[in-house]
């Protein structure tokens, strides 16, 4: 199922320079038939669909594969199978995040990483929840 090529969305914060520079680095277009990026902060059908879920995309990116939705530590692990295995960046991700169990322990530390980056950044989260701590970092 995540081998085949197909249509593939991926939905992260681009204002994020860490996000932006995974997606950059990750050589998802070589491996899948047509991926899509789109950025959480920005108003979409795609994120009217995750915040119905109640899933807080502060928490973690999301990957749609066909209909089929990966929130967080399972995005990641889904992209890891997906990825290319060309350069060592692609590699890395792939050996580290291709088993769920690890993923699950090390997302969170990468959301943590995340956050702190934010902010020292200044930036604010995206909220889609509308949650009260709408505050900068």
């Amino acid at each position: 199922m995540l081998n085949e090529k197909q249509n593939v969305i991926l939905i992260y914060d681009k204002e994020c320079p860490l996000c932006h520079a995974f997606c950059r680095m990750s050589r998802l277009g070589e491996s899948v038939g047509s991926l899509q990026l789109v950025d959480a902060r920005e108003s979409s059908a795609i994120m009217d669909e995750i915040t119905a879920l109640d899933w807080d995309i502060d928490q973690g990116m999301v990957l749609k594969i066909k209909d089929e939705l990966y929130y967080g530590s399972d995005a990641i692990n889904a992209l890891a199978l997906m990825s290319s295995r060309s350069g060592i960046f692609n590699r890395l991700n792939y050996w580290t995040f291709k088993s769920k169990r690890l993923s699950k322990i090390l997302y969170p530390i990468m959301k943590a990483g995340r956050n702190l980056f934010l902010k020292i950044l200044g930036l604010s989260k995206i909220n889609n929840l509308n949650l009260e701590d709408n505050e900068k970092f």
